[in-house]
């Protein structure tokens, strides 16, 4: 079975020198089984003098990763069961600030999604973590039509309401969420409303559920990440929703799912709760594979 893992920190943390400490190891996706994992290169707030610098870096923990045997693939269609393979995004997008030339240079190391924002205005939009009702500033539109033109796919967890559906009725090509769940189920301003939901979906999107307790509900664990599953497949989400976990990004795990070792047991919750063969398949990593087929170039 490919799985495929829409979002994880480990970059970021193998930057801060947190190595000794990492969720996402060659081991623990070899025992999970996971076939694709995206890696999210992290700026943070307060680094816009230093984006460049640690934008570098992270690539260079990506070249070291491969040095080690790690494998880095374009697309998730050349993930291979049995095999582990990574995949390259980016988290805020502030390294396009200088101009939308460095989208094509980040689109050239193999990144293949890019999440506008994180939980701070930055010159693209507003994150959702704000309040703001605000949509996509002028560059924001212009810098998603242009990833959307080289394959970058457009990642709206963190982006507020409203830039969620800038990027609906201004752009070319359906966003993706990496990594952020039900709001119905959770009010949390990281979570998707219904009517963001919905329309994603509609519109061919695709979205990864988060492994993040606070957003989960609590007590978090794999049957209450499954209910964000469901009420997702409940409104349209069939074929369209996968796994976003956030590894190496968040400090609490819901139980039973401490590192990517453990996706079996989300995939065997799955087949407790009557999801179908061909649904956990979906769920599992195939789903992200028709997303990205949905918006190639």
């Amino acid at each position: 079975m490919i799985i495929c893992d829409c979002h994880c920190d480990t970059l970021y943390s193998m930057q801060m020198g947190r190595d000794q400490h990492l969720d996402v190891t060659m081991e623990n996706l070899r025992t999970g089984g996971v076939s694709l994992q995206t890696m999210a290169m992290y700026v943070g707030p307060g680094r816009k003098g230093d984006v460049e610098a640690l934008m570098q870096g992270m690539l260079q923990k990506l070249e070291l990763l491969k040095s080690q045997g790690w494998k880095q693939v374009d697309d998730p269609s050349q993930a291979v069961d049995g095999e582990v393979a990574v995949m390259l995004s980016i988290e805020g997008c502030e390294p396009f600030d200088p101009g939308l030339h460095t989208i094509a240079e980040y689109r050239a190391h193999g990144v293949r999604m890019a999440a506008i924002t994180w939980n701070h205005e930055n010159t693209l939009g507003y994150p959702a973590m704000s309040g703001s009702t605000q949509g996509l500033k002028p560059y924001g539109v212009q810098a998603i039509r242009e990833m959307q033109r080289l394959g970058i796919a457009a990642d709206v967890s963190h982006l507020n309401e409203a830039g969620v559906f800038d990027i609906l009725n201004k752009t070319d090509k359906p966003p993706m969420a990496s990594h952020s769940n039900c709001r119905a189920l959770v009010d949390h301003p990281r979570n998707l409303s219904d009517e963001q939901l919905r329309a994603m979906f509609k519109a061919g999107g695709f979205v990864g559920v988060n492994f993040w307790p606070t957003i989960i509900g609590e007590p978090a664990n794999i049957d209450h990440l499954i209910d964000h599953i469901a009420h997702m497949y409940d409104i349209g989400g069939e074929g369209k929703v996968g796994f976003g976990s956030d590894f190496d990004g968040i400090e609490r795990k819901p139980e039973g799912l401490n590192n990517p070792a453990d996706f079996p047991k989300l995939i065997d919750g799955l087949r407790r709760r009557g999801f179908a063969e061909r649904d956990v398949a979906d769920i599992a990593g195939l789903g992200l594979i028709h997303y990205f087929e949905r918006i190639k170039v």
